[in-house]
C-alpha cells in the first residue's frame, strides 16, 4: 500500500515556484465559495509517519488560504472533562460548522494507531475503533461533510536518515521530538497497523491520499492539488442530487394492529397510593445518584410521547427528588441556525454528561424519526439511516457507561382532547397550547406508525423503549420514577459483577 510513497518523489523549485501562485488562488476562491454556499463542512484528517512534513504542509496551507476560516486541532492526551464523557464526545463537540474547514491532528485514527502499537489493546479491539471509525464518516458523509484523509509517509530508511541530519545538525537538532526517537523504534509496527487501517477505512466517501514527505517542494503542491480537487468537485456537486432513487416504505401491519394500541390505558393510581409511592421512588432515586458507584457512570432519560401526554410533570416530579446541581434539563426545540449548521446528532452529543451527573432530554434526537419523518422535514433516506445511527450513538454512550434511560408517554385521543381543552380554559395553562397541536391531532396515525416503527428498530438491550400508560398522571409518575431507579440498580449490579 505504501510503495509508491518510497520511490523518492521529488519535484525542483523553479517547478514548484512556477505552479504555487495558480495553486494559491484556486484554493482561496475555493475557499470563499465553500463559506458562501455554506452547505458542508471540510474535515482534513492528517496522519501518518513522525516527520513527513505534517505539520509543515498545514502550516504552508494557512498560509496559503485564509485562516480565519480554518479551525487547527490537535487531540492529546485526554483531559480530564474528556475522561469523563464518550470518547467520541471529543471530536464531535469540534467539528467545524457547514462553511468551515476543520484540521484535525492526532485524531481517531491516531489514538487507535498508537494504542495498538504500544500494546495497549490487542486485534480485537483494533478492529472495533475501525468499525467505529467507518460509521462515523460514513454518517457525516450522509450528512453532506466533505472527509479528505492524508497519510504522510516516509519509508524506514528516509526516517533514519532524517533523524541523522537533524542530530548532526546544531541549529536544527530540536526539530526532533521525543515521538521522532519513539517512532523510529516501533516503525515497522506502526506501518503495519497503519496499513491495516487504511486499508479498512479507504471508501469511495473517505478515500485515504497517501503522499511521500521527504520532498517539502513536492509533498506541499500533491497535498495543495488533493485538497483543491476535493473541494472544487464538492463545490460542484448539485445539492438536490444526493439521494436518487425509491426507498422502500417500512411494512404495516395488515391486521391494524399497533404497538401503542396493544397498551392498557385504563391503568390507574388511586391519590393515597400515588402519594406513598411517589415518596418512596423519589427517595431512592435520590439515594441512587448519591451511590459512589454513580462515579462510574452517568444517567441519561429520554421523554418523548403524545402532545399533552404529562413529559413536563412527569420531569418535575424526577426533578424535586434531586439537587439541581446533579442533572440538567435540556429542552429540544427546532435547530437553531448553528445545529443547523452541524450533523443532526451533534446537538445531542454536546450535552452528554460527565460521570456522576445526569441529564434529561425533554425531546431528543428521535425527533428525526417522528416529526422529522411525519412532518416531511427530511427524506425518507436520512430517516431510515437515522435508526442505525441512533443505535450507535446509544451504543457509544452505554460502553462509556451512560445509563439509557428512553420514555414513551402514550394517550388516547380523546384524553388528549379532553386536556388541550382544558389548556384553553385555563389562563396559565394557554401557553401549552398551539395550532401546531391542534393539526398534528390530524396525523395520530401516522404518529402510530412512527413510533411503532421506533420501539422496533430502537429497542435495544443496552438502551430499551419503556412505554409508558399516561392516560392517568399519576401512574405515569411514579412508572418513570421506578423505571429510572431499576435501570440505575442493574447498572451498579452489572458493574459490580
Amino acid at each position: 500500500m505504501f510503495e509508491s510513497a518510497q520511490i523518492g518523489h521529488s519535484i525542483d523549485k523553479d517547478t514548484y515556484d512556477a505552479e504555487v501562485p495558480a495553486l494559491r488562488q484556486a484554493l482561496l476562491e475555493a475557499q470563499y465559495e465553500l463559506k458562501q454556499q455554506a452547505r458542508f463542512p471540510v474535515i482534513v484528517l492528517i496522519n501518518g509517519v513522525e516527520g513527513a512534513g505534517k505539520g509543515e504542509t498545514v502550516k504552508l496551507l494557512n498560509e496559503w488560504m485564509d485562516p480565519r476560516m480554518i479551525d487547527v486541532l490537535t487531540f492529546d492526551q485526554q483531559t480530564d472533562e474528556e475522561l469523563a464523557r464518550p470518547p467520541a464526545w471529543r471530536y464531535w463537540r469540534a467539528l467545524p460548522p457547514k462553511g468551515r474547514m476543520g484540521v484535525f491532528f492526532g485524531n481517531w485514527y491516531s489514538q487507535m494507531l498508537q494504542g495498538r502499537v504500544h500494546g495497549v489493546f490487542k486485534d480485537a479491539v483494533l478492529d472495533q475503533a475501525i468499525n467505529g471509525a467507518e460509521r462515523l464518516e460514513q454518517m457525516l458523509c450522509d450528512e453532506g461533510a466533505l472527509i479528505i484523509k492524508f497519510w504522510f509517509h516516509l519509508s524506514k530508511k528516509q526516517m533514519k536518515a532524517r533523524l541523522k541530519s537533524l542530530k548532526d545538525d546544531p541549529l536544527h537538532s530540536w526539530k526532533i521530538s521525543p515521538l521522532d526517537w519513539q517512532q523510529s523504534h516501533t516503525y515497522d509496527r506502526f506501518v503495519r497497523f497503519g496499513e491495516r487501517v487504511l486499508r479498512r477505512t479507504s471508501r469511495d466517501y473517505a478515500p485515504w491520499h497517501i503522499v511521500e514527505g521527504v520532498d517539502p517542494y513536492y509533498r506541499s503542491l500533491a497535498v495543495g492539488r488533493i485538497l483543491l480537487e476535493s473541494l472544487q468537485a464538492a463545490l460542484a456537486n448539485n445539492p438536490k442530487g444526493k439521494h436518487k432513487g425509491n426507498v422502500a416504505p417500512l411494512g404495516r401491519a395488515i391486521d391494524q394492529r399497533s404497538l401503542l394500541g396493544a397498551l392498557d390505558l385504563s391503568v390507574r393510581l388511586d391519590k393515597h397510593d400515588y402519594q406513598e409511592q411517589l415518596v418512596l421512588e423519589q427517595a431512592r432515586l435520590a439515594g441512587l445518584l448519591r451511590d459512589k458507584r454513580m462515579r462510574r457512570h452517568a444517567l441519561v432519560a429520554v421523554f418523548e410521547g403524545n402532545d399533552a401526554a404529562g413529559k413536563g410533570g412527569a420531569i418535575r416530579r424526577v426533578a424535586a427528588a434531586l439537587d439541581p446541581r446533579q442533572y440538567r434539563i435540556v429542552p429540544i426545540a427546532a435547530p437553531t441556525e448553528e445545529e443547523r449548521a452541524q450533523p443532526y446528532l451533534w446537538r445531542f452529543w454536546r450535552h452528554i454528561p460527565a460521570r456522576g451527573k445526569f441529564t434529561i432530554f425533554d425531546r431528543s434526537w428521535y425527533g428525526r424519526v417522528l416529526v422529522e419523518r411525519v412532518e416531511g422535514f427530511c427524506s425518507p433516506a436520512d430517516w431510515l439511516r437515522a435508526y442505525g445511527e441512533i443505535n450507535d450513538f446509544e451504543e457509544q454512550l452505554s460502553n462509556a457507561g451512560v445509563v439509557v434511560v428512553k420514555f414513551w408517554l402514550a394517550i388516547d385521543q380523546q384524553t388528549q382532547l379532553e386536556r388541550f381543552e382544558e389548556r384553553e380554559q385555563t389562563p396559565f395553562k394557554r401557553y401549552k397550547i398551539t395550532e401546531d397541536d391542534w393539526r398534528n391531532r390530524d396525523k395520530w396515525d401516522d404518529y402510530v406508525q412512527a413510533v411503532g416503527d421506533m420501539v422496533d428498530r430502537t429497542s435495544t438491550e443496552i438502551a430499551p423503549w419503556t412505554l409508558v400508560e399516561a392516560n392517568d398522571k399519576r401512574w405515569a409518575r411514579v412508572k418513570v420514577l421506578r423505571t429510572l431507579n431499576e435501570a440505575l440498580e442493574a447498572a451498579f449490579a452489572k458493574h459490580k459483577k
